[in-house]
Formats: structure tokens, C-alpha cells, sequence
């Protein structure tokens, strides 16, 4: 069955970065699109980014030239490199992936950016 498993959140400081990763099984992961996703405490879950079969990538407006993501096709895994970290950044990140119209879930993790 499809399994997501998003690693590498933390506790990090203003100005730091991260790397996520999320590990992708059960699907042809090459073949699809995959997203990675936050929700702050108190508000809605939000697309953070996409990468695209071909490498091509979508970002929300406010994040492009602090965030990159990229896949790993050999490992069937997605990374998101945060640089430049901000306070409001804090939030629960999940990878998704949408596969024969059903949208698939990691169990997220957590980042914290806080002095």
C-alpha cells in the first residue's frame, strides 16, 4: 500500500535551515507529482510546493528563494531544503501525493523556528 514517511523536523533557530525528507512506497513514485504541505497551529493546511515527474517545480509565491524541492528518484524520496528560517515557518509539514484521484498523507513533522 501507499506509505509516506516525512523525517528531518526540528527545533532550529531564525536564519537556519532544514531538510526534509520523505521517504515514498507503494506506487510508482517516478510517475507521479509530490507535494509537501504545512499547517501552523491554528490555521489551514496550506501547499508549500510541488516537484513534477520532469523535475519541474510549483512554489507558493511567498516561500520561492527560501525553500527548494527536489526528488530522488532511485531513492523514491522528496527533500525540502528550508533556508532562512522564520519564526512563522513553524508548523507540522506532511508530503502528499495524489495517485488515481486519492490524495495520500505522511504522518508530518514537526519544525520549530524559535529563539
Amino acid at each position: 500500500q501507499v506509505q509516506l514517511v516525512e523525517s528531518g523536523g526540528g527545533l532550529v533557530q531564525p536564519g537556519g535551515s532544514l531538510r526534509l525528507s520523505c521517504a515514498a512506497s507503494g506506487f510508482t513514485f517516478s510517475t507521479y507529482a509530490m507535494n509537501w504541505y504545512r499547517q501552523a497551529p491554528g490555521k489551514e493546511r496550506e501547499l508549500v510546493a510541488t516537484v513534477y515527474p520532469g523535475d519541474n517545480a510549483y512554489y507558493k509565491d511567498s516561500l520561492k528563494g527560501r525553500f527548494t524541492i527536489s526528488r530522488d528518484n532511485a531513492k523514491n524520496t522528496v527533500y525540502l531544503q528550508m533556508n532562512s528560517l522564520k519564526p512563522e515557518d513553524t508548523a507540522d509539514y506532511y508530503c502528499n501525493a495524489r495517485i488515481s484521484q486519492l490524495y495520500y498523507w505522511g504522518q508530518g513533522t514537526q519544525v520549530t523556528v524559535s529563539s
